[in-house]
Order: structure tokens, then C-alpha cells, then sequence
């Protein structure tokens, strides 16, 4: 059996311009700037984040079924009346086709969103924040 020795994690020199008075605030790692939280979901591709703004803006969608009817046949999403789902193709890079990712929102303007990377079979729920506040 092969053993691999880690080397221990480097050990950095307290700054000399800190002020000992106050706690100390850890840097980001180098090369990297502090970045403020995502507000969305990591399950969501970035694909998503385009849909879900074009969605905030009302359109044009890319996709003539974007924006229309969701029946909710599969029961999957709590029942309400029709016309309360839409659905919006959410692309996936190299397919010449609309693919199987979705967004579903219930409501105008929606109060209800979720996910579907597997073409309605099932579903995340996931919170938007106001059109103003996301990143």
C-alpha cells in the first residue's frame, strides 16, 4: 500500500497593519475577490438564470412554446386552476433541439417557480428574489 504525505497547510504571518483591537476578517483565497451570495439555487444552471430573467422581463422568449399553458397532467406540482402554469424552455448548449430542462412558474407575475432537468418527470422548487435584487 502506497502512502501520499500531504504537506501541511502553509502558515501565513499576521498582518502588521491590522489593528489588534479588532477580530480578524479571513481574505478571500488569492486570485479570487469576495463575491456576494448567489441568490439562486446551485441545482440551477446557468442556462436557468438567462431563462429566468427573460422571464422577469416578460419576453421575447427564443421558444414559441415559452410562456404557454402548463396543464400539470403529472400532478406533480400542487393542484391549482388552469391557466396558473407556465412553462419556459430552459437551453441546453450543444442540442439543436429544445431539450428536456424547463421552468415552470405559477402565478402573474409568478409566485411559484420550479425546475425540471428531466422533461416533467420531476421537479425543484426554487425562490426568485424581486427582478431588482438579483445578481
Amino acid at each position: 500500500m502506497r502512502v501520499v504525505q500531504q504537506p501541511p497547510p502553509p502558515q501565513f504571518a499576521p498582518s502588521l497593519t491590522q489593528d489588534s483591537s479588532l477580530p480578524a476578517t479571513p481574505a478571500p483565497p488569492a486570485g479570487q475577490a469576495s463575491k456576494p451570495r448567489d441568490p439562486l439555487p446551485a441545482f440551477l444552471p446557468a442556462e436557468a438564470r438567462e431563462t429566468i430573467a427573460l422571464i422577469q422581463r416578460g419576453g421575447p422568449y427564443p421558444h414559441r412554446k415559452d410562456g404557454s399553458v402548463f396543464g400539470n397532467r403529472e400532478r406533480l406540482l400542487p393542484q391549482r386552476p388552469r391557466g396558473y402554469y407556465r412553462e419556459y424552455t430552459v437551453d441546453t448548449p450543444g442540442l439543436d433541439h429544445r431539450g428536456a430542462k424547463r421552468i415552470v412558474t405559477g402565478g402573474d407575475p409568478p409566485d411559484a417557480w420550479y425546475y425540471t432537468d428531466d422533461h416533467y418527470e420531476s421537479f425543484r422548487s426554487f425562490e426568485v428574489p424581486a427582478s431588482g435584487e438579483q445578481q
